[in-house]
């Protein structure tokens, strides 16, 4: 897989990924990094993956050829819940093939895919594949969504240890203040713990603040 990949994920369910993916990806654009989304696997939906549609709108960009083409939504499940579950209520597998050769066309036509996964990096894709292990396999680089609400710091710290332990590099750290938590006092010292954990333990990954649009 090439190098121009990177694998958006954050510390739980909720936590505005999808947000802060169409957000970045808008922001790489503007810098002139042609970069498109992908939805690794999208659940709760039939046809198209609501996500990419969040994508594109903060975009600005409009449905895309490859939406189109299904490349970025390879695989769509209908039941709301973890991919495994979804695959097992939905009576087929996850095409893990079908996944790979999209993001590879995608890698080849753009100079950057940003591949938004389900839930946490914890999510299970099968009964024997969580998340986080399929990232590593594929060497990609980290997109990791946290937030400034309350109890943010313990998963991020644990999601992080994880991705360490597993030789995960981590890219860029995405403090999301959509939407805005009520507690402004947390959310400050959120961001500031942030900021000192990466200039003492990550000094290479970016912080990228996505406000609220």
């Amino acid at each position: 897989m090439k190098d121009n990949v990177y694998f958006v994920s954050g510390i739980d369910t909720n936590i505005g990924k999808s947000y802060a993916t169409g957000y970045l990806a808008r922001k790489w654009n503007e810098a002139g990094i042609r970069t498109i989304t992908q939805k690794l696997v999208q659940t709760g939906n039939e046809d198209v993956s609501e996500d990419i549609a969040l994508h594109r709108r903060l975009m600005g960009t409009g449905w895309l050829p490859e939406d189109d083409d299904r490349l970025t939504m390879p695989e769509i499940f209908s039941y709301p819940c973890s991919p495994h579950l979804a695959a097992e209520i939905d009576r087929r597998p996850i095409d893990f093939d079908k996944i790979e050769r999209a993001t590879q066309t995608l890698s080849g036509r753009y100079d950057a895919v940003l591949l938004e996964g389900a839930g946490g990096l914890m999510v299970p894709l099968t009964r024997d594949l969580l998340t986080i292990d399929y990232i590593a396999r594929h060497h990609y680089p980290l997109v990791f969504v946290t937030s400034g609400r309350l109890g943010s710091i313990n998963h991020l710290l644990l999601s992080l240890e994880a991705a360490d332990r597993r030789g995960i590099r981590l890219h860029t750290l995405v403090y999301n203040l959509f939407p805005e938590e009520d507690d402004a006092l947390i959310r400050q010292d959120t961001e500031e713990y942030i900021r000192h954990l990466l200039k003492e333990k990550y000094p290479e990954a970016r912080l990228e603040v996505v406000p609220c649009l």
